[in-house]
């Protein structure tokens, strides 16, 4: 056998390990487009349209997202210096996408809970919201003054929130339905008499009223309504456990003045999908 001289071992051996580590590096640190997963199917938050109209942007694999969510993460790219594209993934399946370096971020109307927390890592909070009821304007329960006011009535939430785990169950007296997949479903749900009403953040329900007149939301004065503790009405950017841009990030939101937020989200109210 033909011996190989060391110098060229050496080197034979440097070549793969280069090639792995340059494999290896993190595509969410460069250059590259930030890659950000929604569900893009929560007016006003995010949504799915046909064009680009009103500041949306691509969506991998066709069409275009737009909505709150899309015109924070547009703001955070932009002082990041990077191209966005939104990847349109469920909602159970966002935190996956994440872990398994399908996406670089999720800005999705996601609260950081502490269960949430076990798995992933958390920007500052983007936007802060009350908790209120939607239910349909004619039905006995549009009346209700406060949550014991809603006893016996048939509500359910969105699956794998804390609108369902959390707020749900403070309704005394509530008859809990099996939570649904997304708020188009709950919506159609309510119309049809399926549920009673279903519990969501302010601007989704604004969302849902401004799309449906048959629609109305109950929110209740303090101390007949929700008890909110800690973040649970905060959203924040979902990262990787020990993300080099989680400071980025919070720097970039932090130029973001809150009453820019607030013109953001009213915007979006008005650029929602006619379908609520």
């Amino acid at each position: 056998m033909k011996k190989i001289p060391a110098l060229a071992a050496l080197l034979a051996l440097a070549v793969p390990l280069t090639l792995a580590a340059c494999g290896s590096k993190d595509k969410s640190d460069g250059d590259g487009p930030l890659r950000v997963g929604m569900e893009a199917a929560y007016a006003p938050f995010n949504w799915t349209q046909k064009d680009n109209s009103n500041g949306a942007v691509p969506i991998e694999g066709g069409g275009w997202a737009g909505g709150y969510d899309v015109q924070m993460a547009k703001a955070v790219a932009e002082k990041l210096g990077r191209d966005l594209v939104v990847v349109k993934i469920t909602w159970d399946g966002l935190i996956p996408a994440l872990e398994s370096g399908k996406i670089d971020m999720i800005v999705a109307g996601m609260t950081p809970t502490d269960e949430r927390k076990k798995a992933i890592d958390f920007s500052d909070p983007y936007y802060a919201s009350d908790i209120v009821v939607v239910v349909k304007k004619d039905s006995k329960w549009a009346g209700a003054k406060s949550l014991e006011d809603l006893r016996g009535a048939k509500i359910t939430g969105q699956l794998s929130t804390v609108h369902y785990d959390v707020f749900l169950d403070q309704i005394p007296g509530v008859d809990k339905q099996t939570a649904l997949e997304d708020f188009s479903t709950m919506i159609i749900a309510v119309k049809s008499g399926k549920v009673d009403g279903y519990v969501s953040e302010r601007p989704g329900a604004l969302s849902a009223v401004a799309g449906n007149p048959d629609l109305t939301f109950l929110a209740f004065p303090e101390g007949k309504g929700f008890k909110v503790q800690g973040l649970e009405t905060s959203i924040a950017i979902g990262l990787p456990k020990g993300s080099e841009l989680t400071g980025e990030i919070n720097k970039a939101l932090a130029e973001i003045p809150q009453e820019k937020r607030e013109q953001l989200m009213e915007q979006a109210v008005k650029d929602q999908p006619g379908d609520g």
